[in-house]
């Protein structure tokens, strides 16, 4: 790198400017500087990385493939530096902040749960919720794009995460009226893999413990959808589509289920566990230590 000077987050703030606006002298509006100085401080950018961020014509034609990888980083740096500050600018005692906490689908109403705990100890505190897979969650936890996660326990198998068991999930079949004998109250995964069903996708980790389940009992299931939440495959249940599978908490959150029928699963009886998993490094965020008094 050259040495005209150290990264700054003006810097930053500039890129992510550009990148917002994608023009350059609304960018540099923005930013309440002249254009000339605006693209002269991105042209320094450039030099001191030694790369090409911008695409140039006759005007901004887009950001090359490393400067969108630089503005990833810069939007993260910029997120750390804004909760570092909210954070630690509170009165003492209190704990303010943004924490963002990745769930996997089958934890949304656990997860629910955690927050409205954590929310009546600690007001200050803003929780930002994003649904994905154990390995969207591992992976962000790892590159600092989350602060915490609940997912599998048994997903996290590297040692730069911690993962602390909170939550056993139990499996119960949703299924439309009249798809089961009246009265049912269970039955077992060799007879619910001759339902028409719809599944979480096969790349989220649910829907390889159900696989695993119904290979087991030597069925392979009848999918007639693949979903990415927990949710549709209940209103398609409702509506009379299809059967599912989903925790039973998150049945017991969502109330009366009139239009269907809720069994239990047997043969076998099948529990996961749950953590809470944090990045296994240094000294943890007021807001993360808050999180896991709420989970406890």
């Amino acid at each position: 790198m050259t040495g005209f000077r150290v990264l700054s987050l003006k810097d930053l703030q500039y890129l992510t400017a550009l990148a917002r606006q994608k023009h350059f002298a609304r960018a540099a509006e923005e930013c309440g500087v002249s254009q000339p100085a605006f693209s002269m401080r991105i042209a320094k950018l450039e030099e001191h990385l030694q790369t090409k961020i911008v695409r140039r014509g006759n005007r901004f034609e887009g950001l090359t493939p490393d400067g969108e990888s630089i503005v990833q980083h810069a939007l993260r740096i910029l997120e750390d530096v804004e909760r570092l500050e909210t954070e630690f600018s509170a009165e003492p005692g209190d704990v303010t902040g943004v924490l963002t906490l990745a769930v996997v689908p089958t934890a949304a109403a656990f997860a629910a749960k955690v927050v409205k705990n954590l929310r009546e100890t600690n007001p200050g505190i803003r929780v930002k919720i994003k649904s994905t897979s154990s390995a969207a969650i591992l992976h962000g936890l790892e590159e600092g794009s989350f602060d915490a996660g609940i997912s599998y326990t048994d997903s996290v198998t590297v040692d730069t995460l911690n993962a602390e068991p909170v939550h056993e999930e139990e499996y119960v079949l949703i299924a439309p009226a009249g798809m089961l004998p009246p009265g049912a109250t269970e039955i077992t995964w060799k007879e619910a893999g001759q339902l028409p069903m719809c599944l979480l996708e096969p790349g989220m980790q649910n829907r390889r413990i159900l696989d695993a389940v119904f290979q087991e009992v030597g069925v392979r299931p009848i999918v007639v959808a693949e979903l990415s939440g927990m949710t549709a495959g209940v209103v398609m249940a409702i509506q009379g589509a299809a059967a599912t599978i989903v925790p039973k908490g998150l049945v017991e959150n969502f109330g009366a289920l009139d239009a269907v029928q809720v069994v239990s699963l047997t043969d076998p009886v099948v529990h996961k566990s749950l953590s809470i998993v944090t990045p296994n490094r240094g000294p943890q965020l007021r807001t993360l230590k808050a999180l896991k008094d709420a989970v406890r």
